[in-house]
């Protein structure tokens, strides 16, 4: 009787705080998440694309937090995506150097002193694996594109450098990439430029070179 009583108090303070973390995470597990809202162009879509890119090149847009994947010349696939943090901001070309599917996640010791609760490691296909279920290990660098456990931060700048999507997107996103393909990543804009448009351009500094992770 004592252990009903728990129980029962237990999901009633559960319960009390689902309003809570709606606020928290506003959408969670619906359409309705930051990246999934007008404010940062939706959803995964095709959209018209400059034709400066080639097919199978990634564009990553950190001013429209928006990934590119280049389809056809002139047509790309635009996904939602989380980026850097003002303090990791960076920009620059490189190549998809690997990919992995369930990927391991080990905090780096910048993050170790940030936040000393970590875990020291994460295994594959955890739920709680920061990397998600999918990875794009980019050049020789520690950056990465990947899925991620905290999908309400889509759309947000909330990394140590590497960029977050959907695990739906990032599986999706996955299966198209090669080995090798080029990734741009900038602050340029082409939210305005998709058309061919130059004058939509705006650039945000940031440093280049590929030096940490997430």
């Amino acid at each position: 009787m004592v252990i009903r009583k728990i129980i029962t108090a237990i999901v009633t303070v559960l319960v009390g705080l689902l309003p809570i973390a709606a606020v928290a995470a506003p959408g969670y597990g619906s359409s309705l998440l930051w990246g999934g809202t007008a404010e940062w162009g939706g959803g995964r879509q095709s959209v018209p694309f400059s034709t400066a890119y080639k097919p199978g090149e990634i564009v990553v847009s950190f001013g429209d937090r928006r990934l590119y994947y280049i389809t056809k010349p002139g047509q790309a696939i635009s996904y939602p995506i989380a980026i850097p943090r003002e303090e990791s901001r960076w920009q620059g070309v490189t190549t998809v150097s690997m990919k992995k599917e369930n990927p391991s996640w080990t905090p780096t010791p910048s993050m170790l002193r940030e936040n000393p609760k970590l875990p020291s490691w994460v295994p594959g296909g955890h739920p709680m694996n920061p990397l998600g279920v999918r990875a794009l290990y980019l050049g020789s660098s520690l950056y990465r594109i990947h899925g991620t456990d905290a999908p309400w931060t889509i759309g947000q700048a909330v990394s140590q450098g590497c960029i977050r999507m959907y695990n739906k997107d990032v599986i999706d996103l996955y299966s198209r990439v090669s080995i090798g393909a080029k990734v741009t990543v900038t602050w340029d804009r082409f939210n305005r430029t998709a058309m061919g448009d130059p004058a939509g351009t705006r650039r945000t500094a940031g440093r280049t070179g590929f030096t940490t992770t997430e």
